[in-house]
């Protein structure tokens, strides 16, 4: 080496990549004879800047024997590369943009295909998604020892649509009422509190949970449910489907239930007509044709009073009042009007009476039992079997005879609300047909003959008639 006439770098290369994170040593120009030393090496890293992420164990190879690293990019330094800062993200609890229809698979392995769409619900003030910030890159470093900055990561953004509010810090999104949530374009996040179904319940839509009102331009097909915590909006008809809503529910083309339909309001039940159909409102329900063979239950009143207005067959219940053009048919179809008291209180008083003669038949059977148990015990001939059993009879005994007092208390309870029918009242309007019976609280009243014009009330314990205003 000490004959060597030229420079070091005359033999030896030293270069960078691009990003100053890699230096390279290429030897060339070199003989047999060439040698170099590590100090030798580590001087001419430093006469090109280099001072990081040297590669000393390669150098001291390099060192030893260079002839194997001639002619050949040697790598013998490496830098750190600089680490990006992750975005910001957004967690929603629902998935907001997964917008196929699949149908649901039970646990059997079977697949409803009733249910399709799954609304996304929330209410008032609940949690909808949660930001998390983005994070600062981590720096790196040159094999010239330099610092190479980061980049840090792209915040992410709520975009706010109606009905949604953020938190201060823009941390967390809420609904702002109870609705379902939707992205739109621009991927807004909104809030809506009506979900509108431009076209049939059928197939392609499903069964239907929501947590504010359903808006139906088209009908019900037979078998679909929906089930609304606010109003319940149907341009076309309902066939054997069912309807629940905590609030009110109007179809305008009508009920054709197939004894399979079941409409239940929280308020008020609207309907042009109803048949064959089991129809519940809390409050309401109004039908400007006919009401035909169907159970209909009423809080307060059942109105049936346009220019048809026929109730014919079934049974229509209202706590308060009952007005129909016309009850009942020339072919004297049975038609059992009820009011007075909640048609809840008067279903309850039939199923306690019905348990209550169920338990004087039990006692009964006990008691003959006990009879004959009672004349084995005189006779001495009671084995020890017998007296487990008359021990366990006496128990149920007075267990039944509990239960019976019981439900008497209740009937009675039941009866005196019955007694209070001061409002109760049936109006008819044209005519009420023979085959029709009338009961007002605990009083009933069956009618033979076509009655014109009459307004049917409770008088002195007893249902009187006054001709209708």
């Amino acid at each position: 080496m000490n004959e060597r006439s030229m420079p070091l770098d005359f033999y030896i290369t030293i270069s960078l990549s691009d990003d100053k994170l890699t230096a390279f040593l290429f030897i060339n120009n070199t003989d047999e004879s060439f040698k170099v030393t590590m100090a030798q090496l580590e001087d001419l890293l430093a006469a090109h800047y280099i001072s990081y992420g040297i590669d000393h164990v390669q150098l001291a190879n390099i060192a030893a024997n260079p002839k194997p690293f001639s002619f050949q990019k040697v790598v013998i330094a490496k830098g750190d590369k600089p680490k990006e800062g992750q975005n910001g993200t957004i967690k929603y609890i629902y998935d907001l943009d997964h917008a196929e229809k699949k149908p649901l698979e039970l646990e059997d392995g079977k697949v409803d295909y009733k249910q399709v769409i799954s609304l996304h619900n929330v209410r008032k003030g609940q949690l909808i998604g949660q930001r998390f910030p983005a994070t600062e890159g981590k720096p790196g470093r040159a094999v010239t020892g330099e610092l190479l900055f980061a980049k840090a990561g792209k915040e992410a953004r709520f975009k706010i649509g109606k009905n949604v509010v953020t938190d201060a810090e823009q941390m967390a999104l809420y609904s702002a009422l109870d609705g379902m949530v939707v992205k739109t374009d621009r991927d807004k996040v909104n809030v809506f509190p009506i979900y509108e179904i431009n076209g049939d319940v059928d197939y392609n839509i499903g069964n239907i949970d929501f947590i504010g009102t359903v808006v139906v331009r088209g009908s019900i097909l037979p078998g679909f449910k929906i089930r609304a915590a606010g109003d319940i909006r149907i341009t076309g008809g309902v066939e054997a489907a069912e309807l629940e809503a905590d609030g009110s529910i109007e179809i305008n083309a009508g009920i054709v239930g197939q004894n399979k339909a079941r409409i239940k309001a929280g308020k008020h039940v609207k309907s042009s007509f109803i048949q064959d159909a089991t129809v519940e409102a809390a409050e309401d329900i109004n039908v400007s044709q006919s009401i035909m063979h169907s159970n209909i239950r009423a809080g307060l009143s059942v109105n049936c009073k346009g220019p048809k207005g026929l109730i014919v067959g079934g049974i229509v219940q209202a706590g308060e009042r009952v007005t129909a053009r016309t009850i009942g048919n020339s072919m004297a179809t049975t038609t059992v009007i009820e009011v007075g008291v909640l048609p809840e209180l008067r279903n309850e008083m039939i199923q306690l009476r019905n348990q209550l003669k169920g338990h004087t038949e039990n006692l009964d059977k006990s008691d003959k039992a006990l009879s004959l148990l009672d004349q084995l015990a005189a006779a001495g001939q009671l084995t020890p079997d017998k007296v487990a059993m008359r021990i366990k009879l006496n128990h149920s005994r007075k267990q039944v005879s509990e239960e019976q007092n019981a439900i008497r208390d209740r009937i009675l309870e039941i009866e005196k609300s019955l007694e209070d029918s001061d409002k109760a009242k049936v109006q008819v309007i044209s005519t009420i047909y023979g085959g029709s019976k009338i009961v007002i609280g605990r009083y009933t009243k069956f009618i033979k003959d076509p009655t014109t014009r009459m307004t049917f009330y409770l008088n002195d314990g007893d249902i009187s008639m006054t001709p209708s205003i």
